[in-house]
Formats: C-alpha cells, sequence, structure tokens
C-alpha cells in the first residue's frame, strides 16, 4: 500500500514524499483510515513506529485554513523535546497546505510562546504544565479544537500529568475527536480511554527489532560547554569523507554550522525551515563532495538517501533509541563499516543505557582526545598534502621562485613555513553556542512514581523539568506521589 491509497491530499502526498516517506508504517496504515473516519483511536505502539505521521496526516486533512479561528487540533506530548519534534513534523507534513503548528513548552520565557500563539497557529503540540498555565492565562483558547492527541500517554502518567490530562481535556469541547498513543496500557491509562474516549478502535504494533550490526559505536562523556571544541578535534584526528552531524534544535543547527564554517570546514545545515529549493541545494552540495558535513535535526534527516556516510555524529543525544538507530543507520550502508560517536552529558547517562537495552549492545566509551593529537594529526594532514602537491607534473611556474628561496633561507625553514600555512589553525574559544538543556529523564518502572532502581528518581537542576520553575516542578513531584499512592492502593 501506499500513501495515494490512504485517500490522502495532493498537497499531503507532496509533503510526505518531500520528507522521505515511501510507503505507510504499520501504524499508519491502520490508524489513518479510522482517524479519517471521525473514530477515537487508541495506538499501542513504540516511539519510531510513525505515530506522529499516522495522527498528523489526517490531523492536518481536517484543518481548515482560517485565520480567525483559535487552535483546531493539541497534541499533548511528556516532554518538550517530544512537543517540538512533533511540532517540526507536523510543520512539514502541513507545509502545502499552509498549517502551521507551535510547540508549547516549560523552561523558556512564557513571552516568547505568546507572542507566537498571536500569529494563531492551526495546531498546538505541548507538555501538560506549560498548556494548563496559557489554558489559565487565556493566551490559549480551546473551544475550536476539533481533535486532541495524547501522545505518550504512559510516560506522562510516569512523570505525574495524569490530573492535568484530565483538566486538559475537560477543557476542550465535548464532540472532539481523541486519539490516544502509547507504548504500554497501564490500569490508569485504560480508565483515562475510559472516561474520555467514545467507543475507541484499538490497534496493537508489535516493537521492531532495532539492528545496527555493521557500525562501530562510542560514546564520550562529555560537558555541554566542551562539545564544540572535542568536535573540532574528532574532525581534525579522524578526517571523515562525509559526515552527518545531529543536533535537536533547528537553533543548535545554525549554531554549530556557523561555527564550522568560521573554522574551515566544509559543512552545510539542513532544518525544517528550509525551503524546498534550498534543500535540494544542500543535498546536492553534499552529494557531490563540495560539502562534507552535513548537519541536521532528526526531522530533516528523515529520508535521506546517501552513499558513502562514513561518520554519524550525535552532538545532541537522541529522543530515544528508535531515533539513535534511525541517525546511526546513515553510515554502514552497502555491506561497508561505519562510525557512529555519541555526546552524552552526565544526566544523559541513563538514555545512554536505555539505548544500550534495545540496541542489545554495549556502546564503548571513547576518551576525549586531547589537543595534541589533533594537532599532530593536522600536521600530519599537511605532510600529505605537501608532498601530494611535490608529485604532482604542474610545478614548473614555481620551481623557479623556489630556487631564489632556496638562496636566501634554509630548506627546512621554507618547508617549515609551507606546511605551518597548510595546517589550519582551529581555535574554538571566541565562539559560544547556546547550551541546550539535557534530555528529560525516563526512568520509572511499571511501578508509577519509582525509579529503576525502586527509588524515585531525583530532579538534578534544570533535568527532568518539563514545564518551567521550581514551583512547577514541585507541583509535578506532588502530583506523582498522588498518582502512586493512587496505583498502589
Amino acid at each position: 500500500m501506499d500513501f495515494k491509497q490512504l485517500g490522502i491530499s495532493q498537497d499531503l502526498l507532496e509533503a510526505v514524499e518531500e520528507m522521505g516517506f515511501r510507503e505507510p508504517t504499520p501504524i499508519q496504515e491502520q490508524a489513518i483510515p479510522h482517524v479519517q473516519e471521525g473514530r477515537d483511536v487508541i495506538g499501542q505502539a513504540q516511539t519510531g513506529t510513525g505515530k506522529t505521521a499516522a495522527f498528523g496526516i489526517p490531523m492536518i486533512e481536517r484543518i481548515e485554513v482560517d485565520g480567525t479561528r483559535g487552535p483546531q487540533g493539541l497534541v499533548v506530548a511528556p516532554t518538550r523535546e517530544l512537543a517540538v519534534q512533533v511540532a517540526e513534523e507536523l510543520n512539514a507534513i502541513g507545509k502545502y497546505k499552509k498549517i502551521h503548528a507551535t510547540a508549547v513548552y516549560g523552561g523558556e520565557p512564557i513571552e516568547r510562546q505568546i507572542k507566537a500563539l498571536k500569529k494563531r497557529p492551526q495546531i498546538i503540540s505541548a507538555t501538560p504544565g506549560r498548556l494548563l498555565d496559557h489554558i489559565k492565562r487565556r493566551t490559549i483558547r480551546l473551544e475550536d479544537v476539533r481533535m486532541v492527541v495524547l501522545d505518550e500517554a504512559d510516560e506522562m502518567l510516569n512523570m505525574g500529568f495524569i490530573d492535568d490530562i484530565k483538566a486538559i481535556l475537560s477543557e476542550v469541547p465535548e464532540n472532539r475527536q481523541t486519539l490516544l498513543f502509547s507504548a504500554t496500557m497501564p490500569d490508569a491509562i485504560r480508565r483515562l480511554a475510559d472516561k474520555f474516549m467514545k467507543n475507541p478502535v484499538e490497534i496493537k504494533i508489535k516493537a521492531k527489532t532495532l539492528t545496527v550490526d555493521r557500525i562501530d559505536q562510542q560514546f564520550i562523556e562529555i560537558k555541554e560547554k566542551q562539545k564544540l571544541d572535542v568536535f573540532t578535534r574528532l574532525l581534525d584526528i579522524q578526517h571523515p569523507e562525509r559526515a552527518i552531524v545531529f543536533g535537536r534544535t533547528k537553533r543548535r543547527v545554525d549554531e554549530l554550522t556557523t561555527a564550522l564554517r568560521k573554522l574551515g570546514y566544509k559543512a552545510r545545515g539542513l532544518h525544517g525551515d528550509l525551503t524546498q529549493s534550498r534543500r535540494d541545494q544542500v543535498m546536492d552540495d553534499f552529494k557531490a563532495h563540495r560539502v562534507t558535513i552535513l548537519v541536521a535535526t532528526d526531522v530533516a534527516a528523515r529520508g535521506l538517501d546517501i552513499e558513502n556516510v562514513t561518520h554519524v555524529y550525535n552532538f545532541d543525544m537522541p529522543q530515544d533509541p528508535e531515533s539513535y538507530v534511525h541517525r546511526i543507520g546513515r553510515t554502514g550502508r552497502a555491506g561497508k563499516r561505519g562510525e557512529a560517536i555519541t555526546f552524552v552529558t552526565t544526566p544523559e547517562k541513563y538514555h545512554l543505557y536505555q539505548i544500550e537495552k534495545s540496541i542489545k549492545r554495549k556502546i564503548e566509551r571513547m576518551d576525549i582526545p586531547t589537543k595534541e593529537e589533533a594537532a599532530d594529526a593536522k600536521r600530519k594532514l599537511a605532510v600529505d598534502k605537501l608532498l601530494r602537491t611535490v608529485h604532482r607534473n604542474d610545478m614548473a611556474a614555481y620551481e623557479a621562485l623556489a630556487k631564489s628561496l632556496v638562496e636566501t633561507e634554509s630548506p627546512v625553514k621554507l618547508i617549515a613555513a609551507a606546511l605551518k600555512l597548510l595546517t589550519r589553525e582551529t581555535d574554538t574559544r571566541a565562539i559560544q553556542l547556546t547550551e541546550e538543556k539535557p534530555l528529560q529523564v525516563k526512568r520509572m518502572s511499571k511501578r508509577h512514581g519509582q525509579g529503576a532502581n525502586g527509588r524515585r528518581p531525583r530532579s538534578r537542576g534544570g533535568f527532568g523539568n518539563a514545564y518551567g520553575d521550581r514551583k512547577e516542578r514541585g507541583a509535578g513531584r506532588r502530583r506523582s506521589m498522588r498518582e502512586r499512592d493512587r496505583v498502589k492502593g
């Protein structure tokens, strides 16, 4: 089956083709027809199975482009990363229909979001706490919402958001369509569905096997502020023929691309805000080896068909194990080995453990390369360039000049000077990247409210904060404890 057989409009067909979707995934093939019919749907599927398009395509089909209405679609997600990722993908799907989605989440000034909301996006992708804040401020009104999606519902339960979800659903018109997606179906989620959904269709998709056999995988434990410096050292030592670097946000992609180009690396960026002509130009440059480093977001990199990618670098940790496999699968193709290196900040180490558990493979630790190792590699490269040039046959115009220089300067000094000129000096001290917050922890076991070690995970600074300030974090912890007590009782 292809997307055309699902009865999708031409605008959306063009968009999903650009995104690299060739044929529907099982969750898309089974869910889209029911959603198009207006049915409520419960989808039990892992992250990475194509859930966003499964609800995004029919949602966007139903939305009317009307600048006078409030949001017509609402997606509630457990973490800021997922809320942003969903908004980006919905914007890509709705590109030709002129449908716009905005992400709303804690951890950034609410005034910035209020400004974005004044542009009247047709879809809101939000974390529960910040969404309720907007509802109370009346900066988001939900009376025009036709479809509500609860994405990763079990994670929202684990993080203590169940009461928030009930409050949100109580604010949405009763004649809405409700979709719920969850990897597992605990009793509390089942009760939520019974209360707020109308005779839902249930779809269960078996988790796919994650394999990365031909890829050498390593990680570097690193501080956020060290990333650019260490990354340039890796580039100088490994000198990849063709590399893809993954950043978590469009801002990260833009800033990292600009920084690399300033430092003399052949890099171009790819994310969802680029026009199609600009995207095509970037890909043409990458495929033709005019650019050796492609910096991209997950959404922009979906569907890329590129041969001979030698290295994949996860500058920022991926959202989940499926995204990790999707990223590093860009290398190690056509029977060739590939190399993947992931930067992991200390608060994100549990995510690394989750990835290892999913792929059933240990990811080896790599030491941070030293400045001396990077400098030695650059000098060796300069020697190689010089020797390759020596053996070329187009040197006649320079030989007379060389003879005159040898008469006044030492040959050793002249060669040393040539090597110095050929060695690119890399100094990242003057370049600052905006720091990305670490991924939020998802350490809950089936005994809701408890961590994998039987204890509740503790928040570390901004880590694990889905919705903003200290007061809200305390409220989130209290909600988790109440929910845990209810489940135990």
